[in-house]
């Protein structure tokens, strides 16, 4: 039944990989969950699952700074409400389409239902890049984007986030103009600076999640962090906080990348290293390799793209944190960080790993954390921010951090429990999927079909 469901989600979906490979994974998964509950199966649960409940595609028309008309495409996948309103980030990228971003949407129900917060799941975006674009082309282009985007979103119904090319410059831009459209005030987007209803430890928070849900993986081996090599890709808002907390952790992190390349320090990226980091990359926007210029234990290794792997994950370590984009570890790669004695993999990007590389992990006993466990303490803050703008109040950084630490610590729980109850000790895959998935179902089956 559940290879016809995946032909058939095949068919209605050409030239969609990134989505056939999210519904193929979790669906093979998902097969000792159906077998010990056929309700599910009867009730056709599956079938829905796989449907955006709605998806809204739109044109965004702005002018540039030399006066000229551009046009790009706007998406909005609103793909399951069954527990709370959708909620899910926009990207702004020349990549996005309709596959990724249902890939996205169709994760986002499954990560969001662990939080223990009430969220169903979505995504949005555009295929805009902001890289190399002025402020105000990137502000013309977020308020066209939200002068469409506006009347199917709202804090009981959509509440949309950042993502890739969606940080605080960007959530702003829309906000303010949501706001103008609307006439009132609400929490309609996530991630928004302190000044206007933010919430404190929101851009950590990824990254923060990633390595909490490593430390609970690493516990149950009676292990921790203290003198671990990591290696962690990407350079964004994820990679840098992920960074962070394995210092604090006591671990040491030994790469970061760009889309142009990557830096392996053997001397770690400590405090200053990363405080460089986050300036070059958050105020400056430069590129990694600046890195290698200026500290010279840093050796800087420019992309080639006619590599079937990538030579970040050679790097010998105890831990990994793919915290870049999709599919950047291949099997290939994932065979190379068993060899060279990888313990723990936790996914702070989504669905970084291909599926014959996770199979490797499992296979090999690697404490593997999938992205929609490992990475939920992202979209977990933002329903704190939720609950702090819904009874406009503000918490301080510590709680905001140990409300964040302990759903982590929930997340693995039931992720772990899961695995367990169904047979497969350790298979986070599987327990992330099992969990999120019965929520979602229990909550679908008592709704009726609708």
């Amino acid at each position: 039944m559940l290879e016809e469901l995946y032909q058939s989600v095949k068919e209605k979906n050409p030239a969609q990989p990134e989505f056939h490979q999210a519904v193929e994974e979790v669906l093979e998964s998902l097969e000792p969950v159906i077998e010990k509950h056929p309700e599910y199966r009867s009730a056709k649960i599956l079938e829905r699952l796989v449907e955006p409940e709605r998806l809204i595609m739109f044109r965004v028309p702005w002018l540039d700074d030399k006066g000229e008309i551009q046009v790009n495409r706007g998406y909005r996948i609103e793909m399951n409400s069954a527990i709370g309103p959708y909620k899910g980030g926009l990207r702004f990228h020349p990549s996005v389409n309709l596959g990724i971003l249902k890939f996205l949407a169709f994760e986002q129900v499954f990560k969001n239902a662990l939080t223990t917060i009430p969220m169903g799941g979505g995504k949005g975006g555009s295929d805009f890049d902001p890289k190399g674009k002025s402020d105000m082309e990137v502000m013309k282009f977020c308020q066209s984007f939200m002068s469409e985007l506006f009347r199917h979103i709202g804090p009981n119904t959509d509440v949309p986030a950042g993502d890739i090319g969606v940080g605080g410059r960007e959530i702003g831009f829309m906000f303010g103009q949501y706001k103008k459209l609307r006439n009132e005030w609400t929490g309609v987007l996530t991630g928004k600076a302190l000044q206007y209803g933010g919430s404190l430890i929101r851009p950590e928070a990824t990254g923060y999640g990633s390595v909490y849900f490593g430390e609970e993986m690493l516990k149950t081996r009676g292990d921790s962090y203290a003198g671990k090599i990591c290696l962690v890709s990407g350079s964004g808002n994820v990679a840098q906080y992920t960074t962070e907390k394995i210092n604090l952790l006591g671990g040491k992190v030994v790469t970061l990348s760009d889309s142009s390349g990557y830096i392996y320090d053997e001397a770690g990226i400590d405090a200053d290293k990363l405080a460089y980091v986050m300036e070059l990359k958050n105020v400056r926007r430069g590129r990694i390799s600046e890195y290698a210029e200026k500290y010279p234990s840093a050796v800087y290794t420019p992309r080639d793209n006619s590599l079937d792997y990538n030579p970040l994950w050679a790097h010998k370590a105890d831990c990994a944190f793919p915290s870049a984009t999709q599919n950047e570890i291949s099997a290939k790669d994932a065979q190379t960080m068993v060899n060279n004695g990888i313990i723990l993999v936790s996914e702070g990007a989504n669905m970084p790993t291909v599926p014959e590389g996770v199979n490797i992990f499992i296979e090999n006993k690697v404490l593997y954390g999938p992205g929609k466990a490992a990475n939920a303490g992202g979209v977990s803050t933002s329903g704190l921010e939720m609950a702090q703008n819904a009874v406009f109040s503000s918490w301080s950084r510590e709680e905001v951090d140990n409300r964040l630490h302990n759903i982590m610590i929930s997340i693995h729980k039931q992720a772990y429990d899961a695995a367990e109850f169904y047979g497969q000790p350790g298979n986070y895959v599987l327990g992330a999927n099992a969990a999120g998935f019965r929520k979602v179902a229990d909550a679908m089956m008592a709704q009726g079909v609708v």
